[in-house]
């Protein structure tokens, strides 16, 4: 009996009922047959051995896709498991999970012994080594009783914790290669020979199921690609990374510090507060000439607020709470309530609207410790926030607004971006109506704008859709930074309102927009982006003096004094040191100018101009050298 197949182009063909993925794929291309390593049935991914049963919407999926790379590298989390197992015996070792993840993959081991970077190397080696059996895998549907004696035969503990944990309903299977199976719902790559170019990357500590109060486990992280070539191009990426680690950077520039006095929470160096300044500063300024109006919010608030904006139920678990006169209070972990009682404290008119506040909030959130890491994720940050108070009609309009700031600062840092769309989560509150009007409003303006965005399915706020921007740092990495919320909930339950044309209470609806998200986690961003090389405007150094001997300090200090004057940041390097080993300094600080002052230069009120990544520019007058300076400052290059 035949049956109806769909391609992605809209192509529909006519097959036998229980053609494969792979006979569908031949039958397209001697190529893609080549080239499939798997397929999709109606959207869900499967093996490329799997029977079409039923007319249906058919992918073929290639390693050279996003999709294939994900199943080559739970592969080759598999290749790890069977590698393991062969190296240190089938009893010893007991296996927990092997998810993929960003950039590789992982799997969770219950072993006495552990691991070693020399083990890493022997379990590389006997992975290589299946890879060339080339041993099928192949997929079984199991029942739950045949799952559980399998592995208990196996003593495998972890495994048939997860079969317990199942639905009643759930469809179990199983991946053998060789005398290795697993517990998994695939799909896979049809053999351990498609598996080519893998690297075992370190070892780590993980709870099981990541809970604290379960068994530390050992956490193997991997990595594979389809190719050799793109392997070492990653591992190139990573190594280039280490060097732009900000927190090494940031230890070695003075930038900012941090102490177990303080968990995850940073230290402000001279030279970092100046960094920060100034993206304050960029911003503020922004935002001026948009009319919004700054404030500031208390640190600290009653539980009953937090209670009242829902944060209670929704986050509570992420804040930190204290008492004082027999009431509790809250540490904010947000300042929307801050900015709703703002709001609510004097009466508005419809004229009045939009209302923009905006303010740098310092904000506090609960980490666990293993998730800390340097400015990436901290326990307490500034959050360049704001709220725009908007009638129904304005909604649209506002929103580009806020696309327009937020893309002309990240055009200044010289990011590219992408854009997600996220929708109503799990733990949301509200009602359907007005979460569908919410999503209606936001896709509108992206569609008018002609924005290419993609859906993130339940990953909105609690109390609204909203739109994210995924910035590009040098070595491709994404990072989530700015954001637009929409939102109905609040102004509800605060009982916000403005008289409107009508002479009546009409309830506002509210924009919650940062840009740079986390002001700390921005400069972390941009500490690895520029290599600690800040752009002229940022660079807590902007020009350093270097005097070929103290005997030229006189002049050195009245060029110090004419760059100050023009809000140039100078440093002097007066050191008895040669001249070259002060340039080797000033470019390990990596400052973007050196002025070179010796017995001609303090003759002719000239100064030898060096730039960073340019070089030697010649001798010029110092006013000549501080107008470039400035120009360069204002136009932020």
């Amino acid at each position: 009996m035949a049956i109806r197949v769909t391609l992605p182009d809209g192509t529909i063909r006519e097959y036998e009922r229980g053609v494969t993925i792979e006979q569908v794929a031949a039958s397209i291309s001697a190529k893609l047959k080549k080239e499939a390593v798997a397929g999709k049935i109606n959207g869900k991914p499967v093996d490329l051995n799997r029977p079409i049963e039923e007319d249906a919407l058919v992918e073929i999926i290639t390693l050279d896709s996003n999709d294939g790379l994900d199943i080559c590298r739970h592969s080759t989390a598999h290749l790890m498991a069977q590698a393991i197992k062969r190296l240190y015996g089938d009893k010893a070792v007991k296996l927990g999970i092997g998810p993929v993840i960003e950039d590789g993959f992982y799997y969770d081991i219950d072993m006495e012994k552990p691991f070693t970077n020399d083990d890493l190397e022997a379990i590389e080696k006997e992975m290589e080594k299946i890879a060339q059996e080339d041993l099928p895998i192949t997929r079984r549907v199991i029942s739950r009783e045949e799952a559980i004696k399998m592995f208990e035969a196996r003593e495998e503990p972890l495994k048939l914790e997860l079969i317990r944990d199942l639905p009643e309903d759930a469809v179990i299977t199983v991946y053998t290669q060789g005398e290795f199976s697993d517990l998994c719902r695939g799909p896979h790559l049809p053999s351990t020979g498609r598996i080519r170019a893998f690297k075992l990357m370190n070892v780590a500590g993980a709870y099981w199921r990541g809970d604290a109060k379960n068994k530390m486990l050992q956490r193997i992280y991997g990595t594979s690609f389809p190719k050799k070539g793109q392997l070492d191009e990653h591992l190139q990426r990573l190594e280039e990374a280490k060097k732009r680690d900000h927190r090494k950077l940031g230890k070695e520039l003075g930038l900012f510090m941090f102490s177990e006095e303080a968990p995850g929470m940073p230290f402000y160096m001279p030279k970092g507060m100046i960094v920060r300044t100034e993206l304050e500063q960029f911003l503020r300024s922004m935002q001026q000439k948009r009319n919004y109006e700054e404030v500031r919010t208390p640190f600290i608030m009653k539980q009953r607020l937090w209670e009242e904006s829902g944060h209670w139920d929704h986050y509570r678990e992420n804040m930190y709470f204290t008492e004082a006169d027999e009431t509790k209070f809250a540490l904010k972990p947000m300042n929307c309530p801050g900015h709703m009682l703002i709001f609510k404290n004097s009466l508005h008119s419809y004229r009045e609207l939009p209302i923009r506040i905006s303010e740098f909030g310092q904000v506090h959130r609960h980490e666990f410790s293993g998730a800390l890491n340097g400015m990436m994720r901290v326990r307490t940050f500034c959050q360049d926030d704001a709220h725009i108070f908007v009638r129904p009609d304005q909604i649209e309009d506002e929103i580009s607004r806020v696309i327009e700031l937020i893309d002309r600062v990240y055009e200044v840092f010289g990011f590219e971006y992408r854009i997600e769309l996220s929708t109503r989560p799990e733990n949301s509150m509200g009602s359907d109506e007005l979460w569908n009007q919410a999503e209606t409003a936001l896709r509108h303006v992206l569609d008018r704008l002609g924005i290419v965005y993609r859906i993130n399915e339940g990953d909105g706020a609690f109390y609204g859709p909203k739109i994210d921007f995924h910035i590009l740092d040098a070595l491709k990495r994404s990072w989530q930074c700015a954001t637009i919320q929409l939102d109905f909930q609040m102004p509800e339950k605060f009982d916000l309102s403005y008289i409107g044309e009508d002479n009546r209470k009409h309830r506002p609806v509210v924009i919650h927009r940062a840009v740079y998200g986390s002001i700390d986690r921005f400069i972390g961003i941009l500490t690895e982006h520029y290599g600690g090389a800040f752009p002229l405007w940022l660079a807590p150094v902007q020009a350093k003096l270097l005097p070929l001997s103290d005997r030229y300090l006189d002049y050195v200090f009245q060029v110090k004094a004419a760059l100050s004057e023009a809000g140039i940041r100078v440093e002097i390097d007066g050191r008895n040191e040669k001249l070259g080993y002060k340039i080797r300094e000033a470019q390990l600080e990596k400052v973007p100018y050196m002025l070179i002052l010796g017995e001609n230069e303090a003759a002719s009120g000239t100064a030898a101009v060096r730039k960073r990544g340019e070089g030697d520019l010649g001798i010029q007058s110092v006013q000549a050298g501080i107008d470039r300076i400035c120009k360069e400052i204002r136009e932020k290059r």
